[in-house]
């Protein structure tokens, strides 16, 4: 079944069929573009989300940036970065493919559409033109017959009449015979001009309109058919990037697989740790025996309680716990290289190059620490021996060259003691 045979007399039918599927392609083409707008648009927020939790240059030597969440997070804003790269090439793909195909070829349609039309609308023209004729001619033959039968009529009386001459019989007669010569003649005309009019109408009904409404049936059967492969590449396009758009949802979930909250808790404990020792248990001082508290132990450098390691009422001279993480250059001694290995001191610590910090500490609380109980030793022989003073019934005024003696030999060791300290 075809246009031609069954839609025959449908020519305004056809036209607005034809003209409707030619805006249904614009329509497509036109929601096409909106949606590689959406794509575009969405790419770019995605970049620029990206971009903006993504770590600066001078943020990348941060400790966090250890962590592996850190470094997840940073793969999953990679992995987004790649996916918006991917929803650009499908905007890319569809407006290549579908949007600038469809336009060019809506064009062709058009401009075919356009001279199937014309053809139609030539074919029209020309059969009424020769309809025109018929009818001219037609009135004229009928124009000229009732003229040849008045004149008849004419002659006929004029012939009867007594009181007519014989010319005006004559008259009469040649007058009745042109008029009928001339009514033959518009009816041979007339016959000539149906007989045209009805082959041309013949060939307009069953060849050239047949014909041009099949050529507009192909033109739209090719219309809707390349419509659907434009449907088709509407998914396809997607399809096509899909596998890339799972591999970057994959490396998004390896990216979560990847962290390890116990290694995290290392990477903390590594960064972060002192170095110093647990404080020791206090002494017992017994203030009945006379004895006043050293003014030096609050300076051994070691917390005496918790609230000094909470952070609260904290000595001044204790700043290793304190807000401050970094310490000052003129109060370390240099260790930008581990000290020379010697039988004292052994080998470097590995440890040196991945944390000069707490090697250094170590290194100096292993030498401090003898020094410090050699300096508590000696506090308690001098109360031993204020003590035995007294015991013996001593006073202070007839053993003062004694006491004096004693006090300076213990002043020099404590001074020895002191200067061997700062000299480690």
């Amino acid at each position: 079944m075809d246009w031609g045979t069954e839609l025959w007399d449908q020519y305004d039918i056809i036209e607005k069929h034809t003209q409707s599927g030619l805006e249904l392609v614009e329509k497509y083409v036109k929601f096409v573009k909106e949606r590689t707008e959406i794509e575009q648009n969405y790419a770019k927020q995605l970049r620029n989300l990206s971009k903006k939790y993504s770590l600066k240059r001078s943020g990348k030597d941060e400790p966090e940036c250890r962590l592996s969440s850190y470094q997840s997070f940073l793969d999953i804003l990679n992995e987004t970065n790649d996916y918006a790269g991917q929803r650009e090439l499908i905007a890319e793909n569809m407006m290549m493919s579908i949007c600038i195909d469809l336009t060019k070829y809506l064009q062709e349609l058009k401009q075919e559409r356009k001279t199937y039309l014309m053809e139609a609308k030539k074919a029209q023209q020309s059969l009424e033109s020769t309809y025109k004729q018929l009818d001219s001619s037609k009135k004229r033959f009928e124009r000229e017959w009732r003229e040849a039968e008045r004149a008849a009529q004419y002659a006929e009386k004029t012939d009867q009449d007594i009181n007519a001459t014989k010319a005006d019989v004559e008259k009469a007669k040649q007058q009745a015979h042109m008029r009928a010569h001339i009514a033959e003649e518009c009816k041979n005309d007339y016959a000539a001009q149906l007989q045209k009019f009805n082959k041309e109408q013949n060939q307009f009904y069953f060849n050239d309109m047949p014909l041009i409404f099949n050529k507009l049936q192909d033109l739209d059967e090719k219309r809707v058919r390349k419509l659907a492969q434009g449907y088709i590449l509407f998914s396809d396009t997607e399809k096509h990037v899909m596998p890339i758009i799972g591999k970057c949802l994959e490396g998004i979930t390896k990216a979560g697989t990847n962290v390890n909250e116990r290694n995290d808790s290392m990477v903390v404990i590594e960064q972060n740790k002192s170095g110093f020792e647990r404080p020791g248990d206090l002494e017992f001082e017994d203030y009945s025996q006379g004895i006043n508290r050293a003014s030096s132990d609050s300076s051994l450098g070691t917390p005496k309680g918790p609230m000094e390691l909470l952070g609260k009422n904290r000595s001044k001279n204790f700043w290793i716990f304190s807000k401050r993480s970094k310490l000052s250059p003129s109060t370390l001694p240099p260790f930008s290289t581990p000290p020379a290995p010697s039988p004292a001191n052994g080998p470097p610590s590995p440890k040196f190059g991945r944390d000069p910090l707490s090697y250094c500490l170590k290194e100096i609380n292993k030498t401090v620490k003898p020094r410090i109980s050699s300096f508590r030793t000696l506090r308690r022989s001098v109360s031993q021996q204020e003590t035995s003073y007294c015991d013996r019934g001593l006073r202070p005024s007839s053993s003062r060259a004694a006491q004096e003696e004693v006090t300076t030999e213990i002043r020099g060791n404590l001074q020895r003691v002191a200067k061997g300290s700062r000299s480690e």
